[in-house]
């Protein structure tokens, strides 16, 4: 029998079932408090639902905003709340949603690539993601790590509050550092509420939210936030601090928003989801091995259009090279492009001359961040590397992207 689920562009009557949809595949309630924060930051115009006969049996969306790529900030398609009712797998819905929305990104021409968290790392590379940028997680023993010893006159004061009431000093902060640092993205006042939305029912039994900001002569210039998850047993406190984001423009100021995260009374232990794989506090502490790090994917890649994407940003070495490109849903990504640029800028456009590197798209969108290498895909098996003109260091970067929030 023909399948009669249509794909449409969401409605306001369609919020509730969508996020029903979402509690459903994700396995947590988004309800309340909760769901009213997630529509803050909801663009009907970017969602799409699989309708059948008024069942919404399936979700894709789009946030527009920016992304901090190597040198440049671009246009990027945040792509998020994926999701198909466990009735209705296996019947290409997923496929027929995912291939629309990266259509209807390239059509309208304004963000060159898109980006996502994957709930599942075998699902996307299907649809062009690559692994762009990983991340480490911290479980620190905090009691069993040292910090070198602060400057004997600081250069500045930490001053601690409710997140709320301290965005100003946290947002300037922010936008000062997020040029440079790539994996950050935009942050408008609706994202910010979203940033630091804080309901209770979702604290798993922390505290709520606080923030420190360090401020120095001339402003703020870094800030963490964080809670405490309290527990105890026969020899006392066990609590956690649980980190959410630590920025700092200098390492003055990061040593001293560290010291504090590590040294928070009757705690044992500071937990941090979203390090940087080249994160400083591995080689300030005195025992690394007690920050206890794990190694996991971080934010996933898709190159929208080949040209616009390689010309945007910026390269730590001079480059010429040809890159043969295949692209099965984006077809017109397919084909051999001639990249020049360096770190003053780049152009790309079709070439008919032999091709230096083979690869697919989606090698393309996990090198692109330079958080993943050309040699390591190469030795993979991934990238063909079919002359000497090796573009691998022009594609790396002085920092490794450090993604600061799922969303």
């Amino acid at each position: 029998m023909k399948d009669e689920i249509e794909l449409r562009p969401s409605t306001p009557d369609d919020f509730a079932p969508i996020f029903q949809l979402l509690s459903t595949v994700f396995h947590e309630e988004i309800d309340g408090e909760l769901r009213d924060l997630e529509g803050i930051v909801y663009e009907l115009d970017r969602s799409l639902v699989a309708d059948d006969a008024g069942l919404v049996a399936g979700h894709v969306q789009a946030f527009t905003r920016d992304l901090t790529v190597p040198g440049a900030v671009i246009p990027a398609a945040h792509v998020s709340g994926v999701g198909v009712l466990p009735t209705h797998r296996r019947r290409g819905l997923l496929t027929r949603m995912m291939n629309r929305q990266l259509h209807e990104i390239a059509d309208a021409g304004r963000e060159p690539v898109a980006v996502l968290w994957a709930s599942e790392a075998a699902i996307y590379p299907r649809f062009g993601y690559g692994p762009a940028a990983s991340r480490l997680v911290f479980n620190i023993t905090n009691r069993e790590v040292r910090l070198p010893a602060p400057p004997p006159e600081p250069s500045g004061r930490l001053r601690m509050g409710d997140p709320q009431e301290l965005l100003p000093e946290i947002g300037k902060v922010y936008e000062q550092l997020r040029p440079g640092r790539v994996g950050w993205s935009s942050r408008d006042d609706n994202w910010w509420k979203w940033v630091l939305s804080d309901p209770k029912d979702h604290r798993d039994g922390a505290t709520k939210r606080y923030a420190v900001v360090f401020e120095g002569s001339g402003g703020p210039t870094g800030y963490a936030l964080w809670r405490v998850k309290n527990d105890w047993n026969i020899h006392g406190s066990t609590a956690d601090v649980q980190v959410r984001e630590v920025a700092a423009a200098d390492t003055e100021t990061y040593r001293a928003l560290w010291r504090f995260l590590l040294e928070v009374d009757l705690t044992r232990s500071v937990s941090w989801r979203l390090a940087a794989v080249d994160e400083p506090l591995l080689y300030m502490v005195d025992e690394p091995r007690r920050l206890g790090p794990g190694f996991s994917d971080a934010l996933w890649l898709r190159v929208i259009d080949v040209p616009a994407a390689l010309a945007a940003r910026r390269y730590a070495t001079d480059v010429d090279v040809v890159l043969e490109v295949t692209d099965p849903i984006l077809t017109s990504n397919s084909g051999r492009w001639r990249l020049t640029g360096g770190p003053g800028g780049a152009t790309c456009a079709a070439t008919s001359d032999p091709a230096d590197v083979a690869l697919s798209v989606t090698d393309l969108g996990a090198v692109y961040l330079g958080g993943t290498s050309f040699g390591a895909l190469a030795a993979a098996g991934r990238i063909r590397q079919l002359t000497g003109n090796d573009p691998a260091v022009a594609f790396g970067w002085h920092r490794l992207p450090s993604p600061t929030e799922v969303f």
